[in-house]
């Protein structure tokens, strides 16, 4: 088990813990939790071993394989699928092993070497990896990509691929929902909760914590706090004790009270003096209970729109999607995600946009904010429609070098120019108090912003949007970076906002307090989705399910073409003739299937002279024959993949 007792610990000047003890049995999943800057990330790296207390003992078994994400972003040219299985630092260090083995040629050593390669589950990584992979969103398509093209989110996701790929006593967990979807979310839940060790993580994410953890570990005024069950019944527990307390407190101030006036009425007078001494005493001897200080929770609301349009707008057999890109030759076709679409948003909807990932959502939010023009089709807005737009990358796009107090001046020029300035306050005096409502106080206002927080950066994202003043809020992933108390706060504000919103979001909790009703943006169109999370939840599970059943038939079948001989291609009905691509792309799937075929049978033979051999130079030769068939064989699998998609669209 992992035990810290009396551990003092300590960030420069700052005390993280003091004298702060605590137990976590071997298996347990424990939610690491407390406002932020109280010292969750901190207690991590002194688990990690990156830090050492500076007072008290921290015990963890030295046995113990640890795993967590790197927080560093991977720059390599790697494929995708080698980068995860990287991860395996059991399989590497087997590897290792089989390297220097066969430089000795000690043939003992050498089998012990592919024996433990063997147990370390060297004939299966690549398929491990990839479920991991694939379960975190990402297509098949792109299982042999480099890591380098791959955006900055998507990396991370592979980060936590290849720790969840590690084998692990203790896995470690800091945010790792920040950059998914909600179909990755509801993966990684599953994922996490058949992990068989110990797992410490920390997320803003109530449901996620409810989902994957059964104790609850509180960072308040340096100490921590053990609570038996998940998020909510730690709110729960930690509420029924703060009003223990403060009955507790207040009992013990009266009856301090009224010691005090005793005292303070007798302890002059000669007769009385004895009595008022005792009570001076019983005074010093009292454990003093402390008061409950409420914390300063940071709320907002959002104005009342200047006027309500109705329809807001009205989508009338719109295509969305992306034109070609500069410079592709002429009459090259854009790239369309959502087709026909004919809906139409009225004053007051509460709509949350539900898909998995790479569907269209955030393609269908950007079209409405007017960040892309629709490729067909048109989009009619009702007269004064004022659009709030918080979008997923709203954050790269603030000035780093620039202030809070500049970033909310050069929006009042914006905003004038624009003539979309609809009586806000706009003196600097008036901006800075409007800041200040944000928690943006003091100097703050004056902190460039890029030495700020993803929380603070975020807020002031949210501070921007209030002030415009908008009728329509579109708001997609608007909780990245926000701690549970602004999330809150967001919720409130958006249930009183009198306008209407539009909300992609994996923040389950953030649904289902905002939104009424759902649009599932699914294969390339937009239906109403009838039912709650619970059921978008389960139809999530069954889509995936439906996936790994298609991905097991296919491999079936590529399995039978690489056990049985070619069979003559058959004879083709009339069809429509094929454009040149098409005709292409089946020609390589069928020299695809031969040499799958040819493989496959190579492999088996190659396999059947290992089964009968004892010679280890033999075994070495043929085991690398084998190696080589192997890579070729999955790379040709995964091509064959591809091709059958891209020609049964």
């Amino acid at each position: 088990m992992i035990t810290l007792k009396n551990v003092t610990l300590r960030r420069g000047a700052k005390v993280i813990l003091d004298g702060a003890s605590a137990t976590i049995n071997p298996g347990e999943k424990v939610g690491l939790v407390g406002r932020n800057g109280a010292g969750k990330s901190t207690l991590f790296a002194l688990l990690n071993g990156t830090l050492h207390e500076d007072a008290g003992e921290c015990y963890i078994p030295a046995q113990w394989r640890l795993a967590q994400v790197a927080q560093d972003m991977p720059e390599t040219s790697e494929s995708a699928t080698e980068f995860v299985i990287a991860g395996d630092t059991r399989l590497a260090a087997a590897q290792a092993e089989v390297t220097a083995a066969e430089a000795t040629e000690d043939g003992e050593r050498m089998a012990h070497a592919y024996m433990e390669l063997h147990d370390a589950g060297a004939h299966d990584a690549p398929a491990r990896a990839q479920a991991l992979i694939l379960g975190l969103g990402f297509k098949t398509t792109e299982l042999n990509q480099p890591v380098n093209s791959f955006s900055g989110g998507w990396r991370m996701r592979l980060q936590l691929a290849r720790a969840l790929m590690c084998p692990s006593d203790l896995l470690l967990l800091d945010e790792p929902t920040n950059h998914l979807d909600l179909d990755a979310l509801v993966w990684l839940e599953a994922w996490l909760q058949r992990y068989a060790g110990t797992m410490l993580v920390i997320s803003h994410d109530r449901e996620f914590l409810d989902a994957v953890t059964g104790v609850t570990l509180h960072i308040e005024n340096a100490q921590l706090k053990r609570y038996g069950g998940n998020y909510s019944k730690f709110e729960d527990m930690r509420a029924e004790q703060l009003e223990l307390q403060q009955a507790s407190y207040s009992r013990q101030q009266e009856k301090i009270a009224h010691l005090q006036k005793f005292i303070d009425r007798f302890k002059a007078k000669a007769s009385k003096a004895k009595q008022a001494q005792s009570r001076v005493k019983a005074l010093e001897r009292m454990e003093k209970i402390g008061p409950v200080l409420a914390e300063a929770d940071f709320t907002f609301e959002f104005k009342e729109p200047a006027n309500l349009p109705n329809p807001m707008l009205a989508l009338q057999d719109v295509s969305c999607g992306y034109p070609p890109p500069e410079g592709a030759p002429a009459g090259t076709a854009p790239t369309v995600i959502v087709r026909n679409v004919s809906k139409s948003v009225l004053a007051g909807q509460r709509i949350g946009i539900l898909g998995a990932n790479g569907q269209g959502k955030s393609t269908v939010v950007k079209t409405i904010a007017r960040d892309l023009l629709p490729l067909s089709g048109e989009i009619i807005e009702g007269k004064g429609l004022a659009i709030g737009y918080f979008a997923q990358q709203e954050l790269d796009v603030l000035r780093p070098q620039d202030t809070p107090l500049e970033h909310m001046i050069r929006l009042v020029k914006d905003t004038t120019a624009r003539g979309a300035l609809s009586g806000q306050a706009t003196r600097e005096q008036d901006l800075r108090t409007f800041l200040g409502s944000f928690n943006f106080t003091g100097d703050q206002v004056k902190q460039a912003v890029g030495t700020m927080s993803g929380g603070e950066k975020a807020r002031l994202v949210l501070c921007m949007l209030v002030w415009q003043r908008p009728n329509l809020l579109l708001m997609d992933e608007p909780t990245n970076h926000l701690d549970l108390a602004t999330r809150e706060a967001l919720s409130v504000a958006l249930n009183e906002f009198e306008g209407t919103v539009m909300l992609v979001s994996h923040d389950r909790a953030l649904l289902r307090s905002v939104c009424d009703e759902f649009w599932l943006v699914s294969r390339g169109g937009i239906s109403p989705f009838d039912g709650d999370l619970d059921d978008y939840q389960r139809y999530l599970l069954d889509e995936a399910k439906r996936q790994r059943e298609a991905l097991k038939e296919a491999q079936a079948v590529m399995a039978a073409a690489a056990s049985a001989p070619p069979l003559p291609p058959p004879v083709a009905a009339p069809a429509k003739r094929e454009d040149n691509r098409s005709r292409q792309m089946r020609k390589e799937l069928e020299k695809t299937e031969l040499r799958i075929g040819e493989l496959g049978r190579e492999k088996a033979a190659l396999e059947e002279q290992l089964s009968g051999q004892s010679d280890m130079k033999k075994i070495t030769a043929l085991s690398e024959q084998l190696g080589v068939v192997q890579g070729e064989l999955d790379q040709l699998e995964e091509r064959w993949l591809e091709l059958s998609g891209n020609l049964g669209e």
